[in-house]
């Protein structure tokens, strides 16, 4: 069945079956584990997949708690939804996900807590990471280390040996995907020396776990690809709160076209390059977003607009750009998202305040449990002849270790509101 799009209606469903009610998923440290609710099928448009696709990397095993940071629903492959909305676009994005940025509620998504490589949306953690750090007023010098990057991949034209104001590279980074930008930029914020893009990559991880990305594993600031390197729908949609509170972010990237300066020391003259995010020139109300493709991620996109008060963030993974391009698949979605009620919740963005207070009780929780035993304290056999103490103790280390993304996960069902 073909599927159509307008920026008006957006993505034509390919039929409509019946809304679906959120899917319900318990701890594992539930008391009376139920069966597993089969995984609601995505909503996909009937096209047939580009031949030659290199295999995916194999992501790191499901972890039972980080995949319900932010609410048990959202821990599902699957398709997740408020009770009663109506279906989602058709879109072949693998995994993606709608949430308000102002209050964090989680509008709905597919497999938003998913393993999947990140492309240049990865940028955006670049961004959230170093963007307050580095002045952008000041002129720096290119190094030869900066165009260090894959043949034939996104680059902005710089130059070694060429001076050019931070804001340049932040513009050429957001609006022209350069990989050379990010290196540029990554090499400044880590100290400007060999081990400067190091640093900054290792601060980019470091980042990721303060906001709660638990999924998140930098090993290129630019996004191209790297062994190990993994992002999820959910946890974009967190970085991406973090960039749209920063001023300098969105006019970055809100910015349609921009200018290279010319370089009269190297006999190199100016040029324009464009925003690739077409969203901004064609969706009412879009605040910018970023682009990503590497042949083994795919089309990768995070999007945001507001409409009626609403700010709503979109972040899709896997896409390809046939019958649509990500960020018409973004708009299609944003519409969605944007004729649900205010109310509208299957989960919620977990807050860098919550994950820092998480992690103190972790601390706390992780040294009651080391305490040993007072001595002369008597010691309990279970059946299998263990001492009953040690085993409690065993247990006490490991919900411990477990830790923050599990009170994450208590805290957010306690919060976790649904669509009436």
């Amino acid at each position: 069945m073909a599927c159509g799009f307008s920026l008006s209606a957006g993505f034509a469903e390919c039929g409509k079956p019946p809304a679906i009610s959120p899917v319900t998923r318990r701890s594992p440290w539930s008391e009376a584990e139920p069966a597993s609710a089969a995984d609601v099928p995505c909503p996909k448009p009937n096209v047939a997949k580009p031949a030659g696709i290199p295999p995916r990397p194999v992501p790191p095993p499901d972890d039972p708690v980080n995949s319900a940071v932010g609410g048990d629903a959202l821990a599902t492959h699957g398709l997740i939804i408020p009770a009663g909305a109506r279906q989602p676009p058709a879109v072949t994005a693998t995994t993606w996900m709608v949430a308000d940025l102002d209050t964090g509620e989680v509008l709905g998504g597919c497999g938003p807590h998913v393993y999947q490589t990140p492309a240049s949306v990865q940028k955006t953690l670049l961004a959230a990471t170093v963007i307050d750090k580095l002045d952008p007023k000041q002129t720096m010098t290119v190094a030869r280390s900066d165009l260090d990057i894959e043949v034939n991949s996104s680059a902005v034209g710089l130059l070694v040996g060429g001076k050019y104001p931070i804001s340049t590279l932040w513009l050429g980074l957001m609006l022209n995907s350069g990989n050379d930008a990010a290196n540029a930029l990554a090499r400044l914020a880590g100290g400007g020396g060999a081990n400067g893009v190091a640093t900054t990559v290792a601060a980019m991880n470091a980042e990721a776990q303060r906001l709660g990305a638990y999924q998140t594993h930098a090993v290129t600031p630019s996004g191209l690809d790297g062994k190990g390197q993994f992002t999820s729908a959910y946890d974009l949609a967190l970085i991406a709160r973090k960039d749209f509170a920063n001023a300098d972010f969105r006019k970055y990237v809100l910015t349609k076209s921009a200018q290279m300066p010319a370089q009269p020391q190297l006999k190199k003259g100016g040029f324009q390059f464009q925003n690739e995010n077409k969203l901004i020139f064609n969706y009412p109300g879009a605040m910018g977003g970023k682009t990503g493709f590497t042949t083994v991620a795919r089309h990768s996109y995070m999007g945001a607009a507001q409409r009626n008060g609403r700010r709503l963030v979109v972040t899709l993974l896997g896409a390809e750009a046939r019958p649509l391009r990500g960020w018409q698949q973004g708009a299609a979605l944003l519409d969605w998202g944007f004729s649900l009620p205010k109310d509208a919740s299957v989960g919620k963005l977990v807050t860098p305040e919550e994950v820092a207070e998480q992690k103190a009780a972790t601390t706390d929780a992780r040294a009651e449990s080391t305490t040993a035993p007072k001595a002369g304290a008597p010691s309990i056999r279970t059946a299998s002849g263990r001492d009953l103490t040690t085993v409690i103790a065993a247990g006490g280390i490991a919900l411990a270790l477990a830790g923050t993304p599990l009170l994450l996960l208590l805290t957010q069902r306690r919060r976790k509101r649904r669509f009436r």
